[in-house]
């Protein structure tokens, strides 16, 4: 299990670095940034399910797409649904939203828990009903101080859920269908660099990038087979626990970005942290009944 602590809070850390990379890849833009990271992390997460025999879930999913044809059109729309929330990933630390987005994955496990609630008819226990309403108060001050969310936040807090929600009914929510998401990606991945004011070209006029843009699909490739990796070795209740630890430190990237937290802001901040804390302590909860069982 340590091993898969480990794992979980190194692919966190991993996720966080390349949140601050980005603002080291001058002059790539957002969507240049996001298409070298498809272009150099799809081959290597190919390597990664060849090796530990997930393959056979692409083979699995192209018999399927052969027999409905039909599937096609949900399974781009699903891989444009992740297309988004990892561009924004790469776009906002340049463009002054690393804020906006820490705070949506602040509140994405609470719209998870509402969407199993209002989706698929899940209960609510006492403590996941203290956190929505703790979370509510903040988003009523949110409300009240700037008229809503940003964007930014709204679409990590809208957007993954019904990206979970379509593959669920695709029947794809598994390593062969994250990886099929990622390849349908890489034409547009591919047009967004050569796309780009000088293409190709920049790694000529910018030496440096030479050196940094493997290392963004090192980091990118890394962190991935971390989280992968750690899923399958801790239970379920504290791979979720440890997921807390990302939206922590992108919060730390943010400040130190030079992004702040302004005085009205508390007042939304502070009642969705305690949120996360009740679901983190419930979650504890839960994982020390089951290692007593």
């Amino acid at each position: 299990m340590s091993k898969g602590v480990v794992l979980s809070v190194l692919a966190s850390v991993l996720f966080a670095v390349m949140y601050y990379f980005t603002s080291l890849l001058t002059p790539l833009s957002g969507l240049e940034i996001f298409g070298w990271r498809m272009l150099l992390t799809v081959p290597c997460m190919t390597v990664f399910m060849i090796v530990s025999g997930e393959w056979r879930r692409v083979w699995e999913l192209a018999r399927v797409i052969a027999g409905n044809p039909r599937l096609v059109g949900g399974l781009v729309l699903s891989s444009a649904l992740l297309g988004v929330q990892l561009w924004l990933f790469m776009w906002a630390p340049l463009n002054g939203r690393s804020l906006d987005v820490s705070l949506g994955y602040f509140l994405l496990p609470l719209t998870m828990v509402l969407t199993g609630r209002l989706v698929y008819g899940e209960q609510l226990s006492r403590l996941q009903k203290v956190a929505v309403f703790f979370a509510a108060c903040g988003v009523l001050n949110e409300v009240y101080q700037v008229g809503g969310f940003s964007w930014a936040t709204l679409v990590v807090i809208i957007g993954y859920p019904i990206y979970f929600i379509v593959r669920k009914r695709l029947k794809t929510d598994h390593l062969g269908g994250l990886w099929l998401d990622m390849a349908l990606m890489l034409p547009v991945a591919l047009w967004f660099v050569q796309s780009g004011e000088q293409g190709f070209a920049v790694l000529d006029a910018h030496k440096g990038l030479y050196a940094l843009i493997p290392m963004l699909g090192l980091i990118s490739a890394s962190a991935l087979v971390c989280y992968i990796v750690a899923s399958r070795l801790l239970a379920f209740s504290l791979f979720g626990l440890l997921s807390y630890v990302e939206p922590v430190l992108l919060l730390g990237v943010a400040l130190l970005l030079g992004e702040s937290i302004k005085a009205g802001e508390w007042l939304t901040y502070l009642p969705i942290w305690l949120a996360v804390m009740v679901l983190v302590y419930e979650g504890f909860k839960h994982l020390v009944r089951q290692r007593k069982a």
